[in-house]
């Protein structure tokens, strides 16, 4: 039957929407648009004798998808992965069976021999791996026990108390002095008839009138200082053998020195030290950087070892030692400071070492009385550190006048010169040359050293003096 039959018999309604007798449930069955021409044709007639239904007996109802849990997608994708996993793994051993039976190894196994240190710990590096890495670059550490070593090595390390550091402070207006206490470590590097010799940092020692040591064993001695060399931070102290008693003597012993100059990068070594004054303590870490130049107040620099070991305050004077027990250097928490995580340095053992014995042959002088202290015949100014780099000048105490027929005259010191040593033993301050000149009497011979412009650049003078009496 077609659409225009249908339509003028009145089963489906005009363009208006009205139905000319045809009910709304015909309209639904002839708006649904899934049946053919014949199904029409049939669903009409029994719409006739009133046996129509709208829902398609033969029509299957459409089935509803559930979606698939979370978990089971979850467990779905792990079993697909791991047997992916098995037969890959399952199918690269085939072949590597296979390969092996032709005669053919895809990996040859190979067993190297490490070496051992004299210390009984391993010394591990990294292969060499063809082009890309060469010998030149290879890393060497420390693998293994290195207790035997640090046993060997603590006896030579002290500890150090400078009980008479003065701090300053201003209240209100005036300015007061504290006494407090600061720390340091030590390494003991000689022993004659009479003393035991320690050499440390300059910083740890200065502006002290009482030093204590304590020992391995936890004995304590008062020590004196023999010398410094402040432009090195470098000290030597004595502690007299008659103040030890035979326990003490038998617990201790002599460090011995190594060759800071056969250093290599990422050789492996080992800090020891007073570390913030608790007590001695050990650290481990590499050979980071050698020849490191760190300038000072006076225009000079000198080459340091940097190490990624750890040197806190209180480790300075403490040794740097290699895998061996063998000093290759003094720890100084001063140089650099400590703002920077995992960068330390230390002062190299072959450049400390003519210092050092320098130091230790020097004679122990005693403070003389105030009316018996010798004589320069100088004024001066200081010149401190700003005006240091204001000008580019050294630091120490510039002349500004000499007396006439005085002692400073006849031993060549000239108007304009700049003292940056008495007795080799750096001056940076009118205190500093004081204290230093009151070791020595009327009549006492010591060393001047001078910085003098010469040519627009100051050139170093060592001028032997002989002092006076004081006027």
């Amino acid at each position: 039957m077609s659409e225009e039959n249908v339509r003028r018999e009145g089963s489906i309604p005009e363009e208006t929407g009205e139905h000319t007798g045809a009910s709304a449930q015909d309209r639904t069955y002839f708006d649904y648009t899934g049946y053919p021409g014949e199904e029409m044709t049939r669903r009409a007639a029994e719409r006739n004798t009133g046996e129509w239904n709208p829902i398609p007996p033969d029509v299957p109802p459409v089935p509803v998808k559930k979606k698939k849990g979370f978990l089971r997608k979850t467990m779905t994708a792990v079993c697909v992965g791991l047997l992916f996993g098995i037969f890959a793994g399952l199918g690269f051993y085939g072949v590597h069976a296979g390969m092996k039976y032709f005669g053919v190894e895809l990996f040859k196994e190979t067993t190297t021999e490490q070496p051992v240190s004299q210390n009984g710990s391993q010394v591990v590096s990294q292969p060499d791996k063809g082009n890309l890495m060469n010998a030149s670059t290879q890393i060497t550490y420390v693998e293994g026990d290195i207790t035997e070593m640090v046993d060997k090595v603590m006896p030579a390390m002290v500890s150090i108390v400078n009980n008479a550091v003065t701090t300053e402070y201003d209240f209100w207006g005036q300015k007061y002095n504290s006494p407090s206490v600061s720390s340091g470590s030590g390494i003991i590097v000689g022993e004659t008839d009479t003393e035991l010799l320690i050499a440390t940092n300059n910083h740890v020692v200065e502006d002290s009138t009482k030093l204590e040591v304590t020992f391995i064993n936890e004995a304590t001695a008062e020590a004196v200082t023999k010398g410094t060399d402040p432009d090195m931070d470098l000290a030597v102290i004595a502690v007299p053998l008659s103040s030890l008693n035979d326990e003490t003597k038998d617990a201790i012993t002599v460090a011995t020195l190594g060759d800071s100059d056969n250093l290599k990068l990422g050789e492996p070594v080992v800090a020891i030290g007073n570390a913030l004054g608790y007590g001695q303590s050990v650290t481990n870490g590499i050979v980071s950087a050698l020849n490191r130049e760190i300038g000072s107040g006076d225009g000079t620099g000198n080459k340091f070892i940097q190490t990624n070991a750890a040197i806190n305050p209180g480790n300075s004077g403490g040794a740097l030692l290699n895998i061996n027990g063998e000093v290759i250097g003094i720890n100084s928490n001063k140089i650099g400071g400590s703002r920077i995580e995992g960068m330390g340095y230390a002062i190299p053992i072959s450049s400390a070492s003519p210092i050092l014995t320098e130091l230790m042959n020097r004679e122990i002088r005693e403070k003389v009385p105030d009316g018996e202290v010798g004589y320069m015949g100088i004024t001066m100014q200081a010149v401190t550190e700003e005006i240091a780099d204001a000008y580019g000048w050294p630091e120490g105490m510039a002349v500004r006048s000499v007396e006439e027929g005085s002692a400073a005259e006849k031993a060549g010191i000239m108007k304009g010169d700049i003292i940056v040593k008495f007795d080799k033993q750096r001056v940076r301050s009118r205190d500093e040359l004081i204290n230093a000149l009151s070791y020595f009497r009327a009549g006492d011979t010591t060393t001047v050293t001078v910085k003098r412009m010469v040519n627009g650049e100051f050139e170093a003078f060592d001028l032997e003096i002989t002092l006076g009496e004081r006027p």
